[in-house]
């Protein structure tokens, strides 16, 4: 299994920060404002940006979370790129359970695709939600 570090406070060169994001592209709070370290767009919601990737969880006043389906769409958007981009190693954060207020177990789900991949790494809970998940 590969498992996101609890805290990423540096990153190799061919290592991307995956944090969730708002629809404006405002990285303010939480791992979006540490993303902006590693070069997130300031304005930009979605995909790779420096050594991050945005992945939109909340409305672009903040107000509002997302809704499941639409994470669900830019999370598969995600494991096309990180597919795509083998030779990076993607450390994605708990991405959703933050600021937009969701459950591990609505989120990790989400990312049963990424997880088959050799260089996407999720953080513990996930990993947890879907091991539970294999076994059911």
């Amino acid at each position: 299994m590969q498992v996101t570090p609890e805290w990423i406070d540096n990153l190799k060169d061919n290592e991307v920060f995956v944090f969730g994001s708002n629809l404006a592209g405002r990285h303010g709070k939480g791992a979006a404002k540490q993303a902006m370290k590693w070069g997130a767009v300031y304005g930009q919601s979605f995909g790779l940006q420096g050594r991050t990737f945005a992945i939109p969880t909340v409305n672009a006043s903040i107000s509002n979370k997302l809704s499941l389906k639409k994470i669900q769409e830019y999370v598969d958007k995600f494991t096309v790129v990180a597919a795509r981009y083998k030779h990076l190693k993607f450390l994605v954060t708990e991405v959703g359970c933050g600021l937009a207020g969701w459950d591990h177990k609505d989120i990790a789900p989400m990312f049963l695709e990424a997880q088959k991949l050799q260089n996407v790494y999720l953080p513990k809970h996930f990993l947890r939600v879907l091991q539970h998940l294999d076994k059911d």
